[in-house]
């Protein structure tokens, strides 16, 4: 089949490889669109930006902050990321290749702005193309830019022949930790070996606040800051039952670089009344967090236990309580570091006691039944690339009407 064919129907149907999704429903992805437009609607209209640019915007955490910063607060957007296009019935692409346009598209009926970039935010080219449209067509500087990239490499802006590659891995010694075969619906056990110090360094490069620094020195350099300019990036702290993996691992090694570079890029605001901040973000299901070892697991325990005590939060109601209360409400909960801390819920000391309970109590044999959030979990991956999604019940999709959507 050519990319040029016509009037094709192409069945869809959820398919995993471990715990990757290798198809994507994307009508169900407008419909999760519409759907988190809807929520954040429901909850009514907030001052906050009129202008936002946001890194990383077509998922997870980045989408929902596109999401509440457009329908929520007015705001007239843009996006960065890198996604795939369709190309035949084999490839039908990427979710947020989808994200993207069916965002745009709702945006627009709204009289807003949407508009997205795609590519690799880490190059000069594309922040180049960014600055260039912020000046010609955006309508006015920004005031908020959400920096939300969890990336697995980047080219050296030094020196284009040095690739610098994210990694998983743990800090100086190696730990093994029960994860979920998705596919298989099975459990499974995972051992990480440490990371080189070199991988921790590359892993700092791509997944700390290098880029995030060399954004806001371009946009202001430019002079595309509005003041009162407002920017933050998402880290993630998480129980002790992860800190192997997470906290005091790469990951958290490169959020600890990414605070430092907050510092840094405060000092360069402040002449424009600015705000850098960090937020500690909560749990949730992402593609990222499927293939950490112990998480997906602290997942199902802490999604029960949330469903017991109605704290359980999906990104969209995350980030857009975090900017709707905390960003641009009365409300902060900060830390002793001065992050914001929406992730307070979720660390409840009551809530960590019982899910570490359940963490104990979790088997091969009953990890997928009513004892623990396995369900919810396994229903939010799969709404990430479109099945599952209220609203959507598709099997089937035109290629041809997918092929003539405009990014």
């Amino acid at each position: 089949m050519s990319d040029t064919s016509t009037d094709t129907m192409v069945k869809i149907s959820e398919k995993l490889k471990g715990n990757v999704a290798r198809s994507v429903n994307p009508y169900g992805c407008r419909q999760e669109i519409l759907n988190q437009i809807a929520y954040v609607q429901g909850k009514g209209h907030y001052e906050g930006a009129k202008k936002a640019l946001i890194i990383g915007g077509s998922s997870s955490y980045g989408l929902a902050s596109r999401i509440t910063a457009a329908f929520g607060q007015g705001a007239d957007t843009i996006s960065v990321a890198f996604e795939r296009p369709p190309k035949d019935e084999k490839m039908l692409g990427t979710a947020g290749w989808y994200n993207n346009i069916y965002f745009r598209e709702e945006a627009e009926k709204a009289g807003l702005i949407g508009k997205n970039f795609n590519g690799d935010c880490f190059t000069q080219d594309m922040k180049d193309k960014v600055i260039d449209y912020i000046k010609k067509e955006f309508g006015g500087p920004i005031d908020l830019l959400v920096y939300s990239v969890a990336a697995p490499k980047r080219v050296n802006p030094d020196n284009p022949d040095e690739v610098w590659r994210s990694v998983i891995k743990t800090v100086g010694k190696p730990v093994t930790g029960e994860n979920i075969n998705l596919q298989e619906g099975k459990l499974f056990e995972q051992t990480v070996e440490p990371a080189t110090e070199d991988e921790i360094e590359a892993t700092k490069h791509v997944m700390g606040g290098e880029d995030w620094e060399i954004w806001v020195n371009e946009l202001k350099k430019a002079g595309v800051l509005a003041d009162g300019f407002k920017t933050i990036l998402y880290s993630y702290i998480g129980p002790k039952s992860t800190y192997d993996f997470y906290h005091e691992g790469t990951l958290g090694i490169a959020k600890d670089a990414a605070e430092e570079s907050s510092h840094k890029i405060q000092k360069n605001i402040d002449d424009i009344n600015g705000e850098a901040l960090i937020s500690v973000s909560r749990a949730v299901t992402t593609k990222a967090s499927v293939v950490i070892p112990i998480f997906p697991l602290y997942c199902l325990a802490l999604y029960k236990v949330e469903e017991e005590t109605g704290t359980h939060e999906t990104p969209i109601m995350h980030k857009d309580r975090l900017f709707r209360d905390m960003v641009y409400g009365g409300r902060r909960e900060v830390d002793e570091n001065g992050r914001l801390r929406p992730d307070a819920w979720e660390q409840r000391e009551d809530i960590q006691e019982k899910v570490s309970k359940l963490m104990a109590k979790i088997t091969p044999e009953n990890f997928n039944t009513d004892l623990t959030g396995y369900a919810e979990f396994r229903r939010e991956f799969l709404q990430i690339n479109g099945f599952e999604v209220p609203g959507a019940d598709e099997t089937e999709v035109d290629l041809d009407q997918l092929m003539k959507l405009k990014p």
